[in-house]
């Protein structure tokens, strides 16, 4: 097991990825931007150095540096928490090359997984669903682009090969309107980024989206840890996250959740790893893979009794899996509330001093946040500043624990989304369960301040 671990992020998972060394007895080393000095886990570090000033250019995805900090520390090992370099395929490659053990998947599984392309063609290769569409980029002759989108199914939507942020997209609902918005979302994505390529894919208007999380060692062992639903969402940006899914069939979770797991000893993976899908109609498509830990890990945490953070290490440092999939136990239902320093409907970023926090206790409540009274929250990141995590026996009293933790929730001085959460736990179709990926967007239209 390593003696020492340097921590290459910040916030809440900094604070997290801290707690679990030193639940095992590791050192860790925290490195810190200047907006960060006063931060709660850079006091209660082993050894805290800081690597630059606040742009995350200059200090959180600053390769050399971090390596450096390495090195001078003494640390054996680097975790990148989740953002900023953790899914860098070349960081991780400088971390190994540098002598370090990188926490996280190989370079080669990072690579294969963040390309879209080759991740769907991997997953093809494994058995694992992905949405029906194109092969590759749209032909020019429209007689096979129509003979694709009848292969396909209507409504498909047409992509820009390059594009990316919600743009380059057309949805497509009959054959009439199909050449002429492939020759129209050509000439914009050319115009836009310079890749005049398209591609078509089967058009989901109401699907969920449902993630199941993996462990894998670097002995072939690869289990699946039940499943997420993360379908509350805004603009692509997860708010609240639960486990496990409601409303859809255990065979139908092991089902996909065997497959995920094969998938991951076909392709050699190490590490946490997640594969998202998009759930409509009883059917899974695959639509990435995250080689990291994410954001939402401690509903799956709350419901397995596993804790993932430590896991990371275990296999970094070359342990089997303790655990076959019989092991693995599913029990209750936990809710995750992201808690974000802005206007709860405007969405504005909202940083400055915390005057006043107190954070909400009682049965089966967690919060895990690096914030504390007279805190400053510095612009220059993401506005995340800790989450909420409610545990019951049942989906129903995980929510009425987490209307409790809201209304105990105090956070003065400066805005944050708690009044929003507070409306979503009594709002009837998120009680009901299974809303799809667009629900909150048609919601907030409706909710207007």
């Amino acid at each position: 097991m390593f003696k020492k671990i340097l921590i290459a992020n910040r916030g809440e998972i900094a604070l997290r990825i801290q707690r679990a060394c030193k639940e095992m007895g590791i050192k860790a080393v925290v490195v810190y931007s200047e907006a960060d000095r006063e931060a709660k886990y850079v006091k209660l570090a082993d050894e805290a150095v800081c690597i630059g000033p606040a742009s995350s250019t200059l200090s959180y995805l600053n390769m050399p540096a971090i390596i450096a900090t390495a090195e001078v520390t003494d640390a054996e090992a680097i975790h990148p928490g989740y953002g900023f370099l953790s899914e860098n395929a070349n960081f991780a490659e400088r971390v190994e090359k540098s002598g370090f053990v990188f926490i996280g998947p190989t370079p080669e599984s990072i690579r294969l997984m963040g390309d879209k392309v080759s991740a769907k063609q991997a997953m093809i290769k494994s058995g694992v669903p992905c949405v029906p569409g194109s092969e590759g980029a749209l032909p020019e002759d429209p007689k096979e682009i129509i003979r694709i989108a009848r292969t396909v199914g209507y409504p498909v939507i047409i992509k820009a090969a390059g594009g990316g942020g919600g743009r380059g997209m057309r949805v497509v609902h009959t054959e009439a309107a199909l050449i002429h918005a492939v020759q129209t979302t050509r000439a914009e994505a050319g115009a836009a980024f310079g890749n005049s390529q398209v591609y078509m894919e089967k058009f989901l208007e109401r699907p969920r989206h449902v993630e199941i999380q993996i462990l894998a060692d670097t002995f072939r062992n690869a289990v699946w840890l039940g499943e997420r639903d993360c379908s509350m969402q805004r603009r692509h940006q997860k708010i609240i996250e639960e486990a496990p899914a409601p409303g859809i069939a255990r065979r139908v979770i092991e089902k996909i959740g065997d497959r995920c797991s094969a998938a991951c000893k076909k392709i050699g993976y190490r590490g946490a790893g997640t594969f998202e899908f998009l759930f409509q109609d009883g059917e899974f498509y695959f639509i990435e893979m995250n080689t990291r830990v994410q954001v939402e890990h401690p509903v799956t945490e709350m419901v397995t009794g596993i804790d993932i953070v430590q896991m990371q290490i275990r296999i970094a440092a070359g342990e089997k899996l303790p655990f076959a999939q019989r092991n693995i136990q599913m029990r209750g239902h936990a809710i995750e509330c992201r808690i974000n320093a802005e206007d709860p409907y405007k969405f504005t970023p909202s940083p400055g001093r915390i005057s006043l926090w107190h954070a909400p206790g009682g049965p089966g409540v967690r919060v895990d946040s690096h914030v504390y009274t007279n805190y400053f929250v510095p612009p220059n990141y993401d506005s995340m500043i800790g989450k909420l995590i409610c545990h019951g026996d049942t989906r129903d009293q995980a929510l009425a624990r987490m209307r409790t933790a809201l209304s105990e929730t105090v956070v003065e001085g400066i805005q944050t989304n708690i009044p929003l959460h507070r409306e979503l736990m009594a709002d009837a179709k998120f009680i009901e369960g299974g809303t799809s990926i667009h629900y909150l967007e048609g919601w907030l239209g409706q909710h207007r301040r």
